[in-house]
């Protein structure tokens, strides 16, 4: 189906190049611009009617950034769903406060209604586009993935070295895995994680139409996303999970991870820079830089994933996808495998199963790398795009005037 007239910035694709009508169409001679119409899916028409109710109350307003961005549109298109869903932090807040929320007949039900949306975006926006369907079989694919990162490593180890058994000096894991190899076989993995992840964000964002970004926009988003203002409730008390106690548990428990998951990047980088430039090779002494960054990134990686995880048991399955269960949880067993058994790795490091040790990390890391572009770790990636439209658009002039802003 086509339309032969502007839509407002933001909703629906973006326009097609001018095409010129055929005579009998329109007013003949004229050239116009021929706007395709993207239908809405059941997910995505629920989302679009609810916010159709929503800016009618405005009751939720202060609570999140996506209320603010829904009075910004009169109409929701599909590329205005998926911007607003990702926007949500699912902190329950408007679920809880709503006066239409189940079982009034209206059924409003925001973090639910946008977290059915997600799992649609990272579908749809997956590269390559087969791929997306993994995200439904997540369960599947990483059951897949674990069991085929530890088989290659402990092949691996038996093939180079006729066995998994120390051949070199205490700790030396490079006796087991020579350097190079790990290099290439894990670079590869973590680019193509990138990379899709990157192609993939990269159409979302053109979809969304973002606008341009400024300094002190990149500032705001950055900031949002650091420190997880939207898992304040909007009042600074915390989210709801099982209930209607509010509580930070979440927003604490999603900084161990992110933290931890960084300073363990940071070690890795560290000792990447330690090898290369100052010619310094593992193992590193206890209280070396690498060393000290890795077991403060492996305990958040610990106690973050494991408070979530108690988090995700005990919520509310009324206000969320129990669709997305296996990939939440899948996600979080990847994390906490990888952080036990890098800290396993580091206790038994000089002992008679650090070979054996170090094969089961290493498969376990790359298990988590393979299937970052199509698992959880996708929604933080998706939501920083979201949050930078957000702070962009706040800037920008609000040609409605019907809102708070």
């Amino acid at each position: 189906m086509q339309k032969s007239e502007a839509i407002p910035s933001g909703q629906g694709p973006s326009p097609t190049p001018l095409v010129s009508q055929p005579d009998g169409v329109g007013e003949r001679g004229k050239t116009t611009r021929v706007i395709p119409i993207v239908a809405l899916n059941s997910g995505e028409a629920e989302v679009a009617r609810q916010m159709q109710i929503c800016n009618a109350c405005r009751y939720c307003e202060g609570f999140c950034a996506v209320f603010p961005a829904m009075t910004r549109r009169l109409e929701f298109g599909k590329s205005d769903v998926h911007y607003l869903a990702n926007l949500c932090h699912n902190c329950g807040a408007c679920y809880h406060a709503c006066q239409y929320a189940p079982p009034h007949e209206f059924g409003v039900n925001v973090p639910k209604a946008m977290a059915q949306v997600r799992l649609e975006t990272y579908s749809e926006y997956a590269f390559p586009a087969a791929f997306g369907a993994l995200y439904r079989r997540n369960g599947v694919t990483l059951s897949i993935a674990l069991a085929a990162g530890i088989s290659l490593f402990l092949l691996l180890g038996l093939g180079l070295r006729g066995g998994l058994a120390p051949s070199g000096a205490p700790a030396d894991f490079y006796a087991i895995f020579p350097h190079n190899l790990l290099a290439v076989m894990f670079g590869a993995v973590f680019l193509f994680a990138a990379l899709a992840l990157g192609i993939g964000v990269r159409r979302f964002w053109r979809d969304v139409a973002p606008g341009t970004a400024s300094v002190p926009a990149v500032s705001e988003a950055a900031r949002h996303a650091l420190t997880l203002k939207y898992l304040d409730g909007g009042h600074g008390e915390g989210c709801n999970e099982a209930d209607d106690a509010f509580t930070l548990a979440r927003r604490r428990f999603h900084h161990l991870t992110f933290y931890g998951f960084m300073l363990c990047f940071g070690a890795t980088v560290v000792a990447t820079l330690y090898h290369y430039a100052f010619g310094l090779e593992a193992p590193y002494p206890v209280l070396s830089v690498p060393v000290v960054l890795g077991v403060l990134g492996g305990a958040g990686l610990i106690v973050g994933p494991t408070g979530l995880l108690w988090l995700n048991v005990r919520r509310d399955p009324a206000r969320t996808d129990t669709r997305q269960r296996p990939m939440d949880r899948g996600f979080i067993a990847l994390l906490l495998l990888t952080s036990a058994s890098g800290l396993g790795l580091l206790a038994c490091r000089t002992t008679a199963a650090m070979p054996t040790l170090l094969a089961l990390h290493l498969g376990i890391v790359m298990a988590l790398f393979a299937t970052l572009p199509y698992g959880k770790f996708a929604h933080g990636i998706f939501r920083s795009a979201a949050l930078l439209k957000s702070s962009i658009e706040r800037r920008e002039r609000n040609t409605l005037s019907l809102g708070s802003e």
